[in-house]
């Protein structure tokens, strides 16, 4: 199935696919040779679905696209392919061989025999059926452990090559500021420090399979308004550069992404799409991006449809392209027609047009995509007798040849679901010793999707297929805990809805309650698109009450004499009401994907030591948003405010069945200058009886600064591996750099003064505090700086 074209008078290798030649060099012998059609074809995607019976992928009849004509489109080619596997459930091996023809078609149909690039989503996993449903970002932030996120990101990536896929649409570095805003469980807290490092880990995964990472979405998109999806963003400069850019800085720094993509808001009325300050000046010109900004789908369409700054397609295409969007996606609606026409008679310079050309043709050629010995069939349907695109498929024969949710990725998942289920609170009730009768209530006990996020592809395309299976298996927790308790008697009443409000079936959960030794109550949420869920895109609230009538359930339930164990799993952390002090226990979980409800009754029954911590902070009550616990000193409770924000649970918190002692802090110098660092020592020991891990979490305190800073921000984090009675020496290695913040001119600085280094097991409670001091003139700093705070084993000759 090899693609590449050359005529008779061409050389037998043109220079654009002599990768002897180098790519700066071939990208430009191309450009030079394409007409005004072809170059603008390469910018632009089309939405496609794979076939189940291999043949070629077919245009996609979108709810906000037009019918594409592939005929019509193809002789002068395509830039991209929009989630060949994530738009129909397709046996993978299937879907694999559906997209190779389909691209052996492209690049033989147009004259440069150039393939499209394919992407896809894979935010909790590769969003493909039959695929691994990994936990949501939001349970990633849980772990606080970027290693293992690493991993995932990695098996995540392989699978997504093996069956031809290049891009894939993740990770979401948006940094949570109103926990009302639906895509809640698609981030990953809010800590930029927490989003930045985990979000780096995966993209470092995702890239170090070949898959190009995408950024997404930069910048503004969590903060909107109200929590409203889409809605503006009414964020500050300074709260823009310290709050919401530092995840994507380190994320392009030190992790390697090749794509951004753009936030669909608006900031102070400029949109993100229209925005060159953002997606050239900052992005490309300071910090040195050189991959491909990439829209979010039909951003540039949104131009003149949402926000008005355009008055047709040409317009909103000139805008986006002199801004930095060098492809449009999911499909050909103003870089196609428009933006050629635009060009011709002069209103978009075609210099625009080759600036965002040369990106991604270089993307191409960096993938092997112009080499000469390109082949579209994946190695993984090698030697399947797959090579003459005409011969006949036996659909069956194939099926089931490819992988993509193996023992590897279902041990990795249940590592991640684990680690990220957070004990809030426990009267001593967990671990359970073997109870006789459990009572398990509520909506989410017995319902095998409420582990998964709304972009894993039963949620998010399955729904739409039901005669279709799942695809993968999905145990309830009811399956779970009968496992793990087989000599228990367990009864089930779901009680009410996750929304429907329904009050019918509360009095026989009442009932089953009242006869078990213990009630297990499962609530939260659903995933879904646009409303169709409590969580997910689209899905925004008014308040953090859990939704319906499981408040009513919950009370219920807490009124009778037998204890009660909340167990949620949920998109957003919800305010628990009467339950944050009068449940025997809660057990935090955000969509903890297929292996989820393994961990959770690993946890009830104690073979799993809870380890995870919050990524975001738990309300004490349901109409305290937008508050995190990165407020400055106004934000916090005070005596001139009648509405209290402290939350139940704050940031960082969580429980174990075990205890850890800090102690024997030692600081190298109190002083530094402001291009210094400090050192600090201490000792963790497990005082419990069994092995457990700590998450040590350094947070800074600035008393005095030039402009108003957060009382408190996470600098520096490290899980620490104990077992009974073992104790281990830290350090911890802090720069002077992560002080810094935007000053009043704009432009970040680091400032003498004092400061506090909070060692802590969460944002509310410090164990050890050192107060040292900046010394020397005010410095400036850039994206250069210095961006962590180490924590490390202390090496053995300073400890000796």
């Amino acid at each position: 199935m090899n693609a590449s074209v050359a005529s008779d008078t061409a050389p037998a290798t043109p220079l654009w696919n002599d990768p002897a030649v180098p790519v700066t060099a071939r990208v430009d012998a191309l450009i030079g040779a394409m007409t005004l059609e072809e170059k603008t074809a390469q910018l632009y995607g089309v939405w496609v679905g794979a076939s189940d019976q291999g043949g070629e992928v077919a245009p996609h009849q979108h709810d906000m696209e037009e019918p594409v004509d592939l005929d019509a489109l193809l002789p002068a080619g395509l830039g991209q392919l929009t989630r060949p596997f994530g738009t129909v459930p397709v046996d993978p091996a299937l879907g694999a061989l559906s997209l190779a023809r389909t691209q052996a078609r492209i690049a033989a149909t147009n004259r440069f025999g150039i393939p499209a690039l394919a992407h896809d989503e894979c935010l909790a996993g590769f969003a493909a059926w039959r695929a691994t449903a990994y936990p949501v970002p939001l349970s990633w932030g849980a772990t606080f452990d970027p290693d293992t996120v690493r991993r995932m990101a990695a098996a995540i990536g392989r699978d997504m090559r093996a069956v031809g896929v290049h891009q894939g649409l993740a990770p979401v570095l948006d940094v949570v500021r109103d926990a009302r805003w639906g895509r809640v469980e698609e981030t990953i807290g809010e800590d930029p420090y927490l989003v930045g490092t985990i979000g780096t880990a995966y993209v470092r995964g995702l890239e170090s399979a070949g898959i190009v990472a995408t950024l997404k979405h930069f910048a503004g998109y969590s903060a909107s308004r109200a929590g409203r999806n889409l809605a503006p963003s009414s964020v500050g400069p300074r709260e823009r550069a310290d709050v919401l850019l530092p995840p994507f800085e380190m994320a392009i720094r030190e992790g390697g992404a090749r794509s951004v993509m753009n936030a669909y808001t608006d900031t102070d009325g400029i949109p993100s799409a229209a925005d060159e300050d953002l997606l050239t000046g900052l992005l490309r010109d300071t910090w040195g991006f050189e991959g491909t900004v990439v829209a979010d789908y039909f951003a540039v369409a949104f131009l003149k449809t949402l926000h008005g700054v355009a008055g047709d397609w040409a317009g909103a295409a000139g805008s986006a392209l002199r801004a930095g969007i060098d492809v449009e996606l999911p499909n050909v609606k103003t870089y196609g027609a428009p933006l050629a026409e635009a060009v011709a008679d002069g209103r978009v310079p075609e210099a625009l047009v080759d600036r965002a050309l040369r990106r991604v043709l270089t993307q191409k050629a960096e993938l092997g995509l112009l080499d000469p010995d390109w082949d579209p069939l994946p190695a993984a349907l090698g030697g399947a007798g797959l090579d003459d695109p005409g011969t006949p498929v036996d659909p069956d024969a194939l099926r089931g040849r490819i992988d993509l949710d193996g023992p590897e990725n279902r041990a990795l998942a249940r590592t991640l679901a684990e680690e990220a289920v957070v004990l809030l609170s426990n009267d001593g009730t967990l671990p359970l010793a073997g109870p006789r009768r459990i009572a398990l209530l509520g909506p989410n006990a017995d319902e095998p999707t409420a582990v998964l996020g709304c972009y894993s592809f039963p949620q998010h395309i399955g729904v739409r297929h039901p005669g279709t299976p799942l695809g993968i298996e999905l145990p309830t927790l009811r399956d779970t805990l009968a496992a793990e308790f087989p000599d228990a008697e367990i009864t089930v009443a779901r009680g009410t809805g996750i929304d429907d409000g329904d009050l019918s079936g509360i009095e026989e959960a009442a009932r089953l309650a009242g006869e078990a030794d213990l009630a297990v109550v499962v609530l939260g949420d659903r995933a879904g698109l646009f409303g169709r869920g409590t969580s997910g895109e689209g899905c925004d609230v008014g308040t953090l009450e859990l939704p319906g009538a499981q408040p009513h359930l919950l009370d219920t339930l807490l009124d009778l004499e037998t204890p009660v164990v909340t167990v949620l799993l949920a998109g957003r952390p919800y305010a628990l009401g009467r339950a944050v002090t009068e449940s025997a226990a809660i057990v935090q979980s955000f969509f903890p994907g297929e292996e989820g409800t393994h961990a959770i009754a690993g946890v009830l029954s104690g073979r799993v030591n809870p380890s995870g911590r919050l990524p975001v902070s738990v309300a004490r009550g349901p109409g305290s948003q937008p508050a995190t616990y990165l407020g400055a000193r106004l934000a916090h409770a005070s005596e001139v405010s009648s509405l209290d924000p402290t939350p139940a649970f704050a940031f960082g918190h969580g429980l174990s069945y075990t205890r850890f002692d800090w102690a024997d802090l030692t600081v190298d110098a109190q002083e530094a200058p402001t291009d210094g660092e400090f050192t600090l020592s201490f000792t963790v020991r497990n005082t419990g009886e069994r092995s457990g891990t700590e998450v040590v979490q350094l947070y800074l305190h600035d008393p005095v600064a030039s402009v108003v800073q957060p009382v408190q921000r996470l600098v520096g984090y490290t899980r620490v591996a104990l077992e009974p009675g073992e104790a281990r020496r830290l350090r911890a290695t802090v720069p002077a750099d992560v002080a810094s913040f935007t000053g009043r001119d704009g432009r970040r600085v680091v400032e003498p003064g004092e400061l506090e280094l909070r060692l802590a097991a969460s944002s509310a409670e410090p164990r050890l505090t050192a107060g040292v001091t900046l010394t020397g003139a005010q410095r400036q700093v850039d994206h250069t700086r210095r961006l962590h705070a180490a924590i490390g084993q202390e090496p053995p000759a300073a400890r000796a």
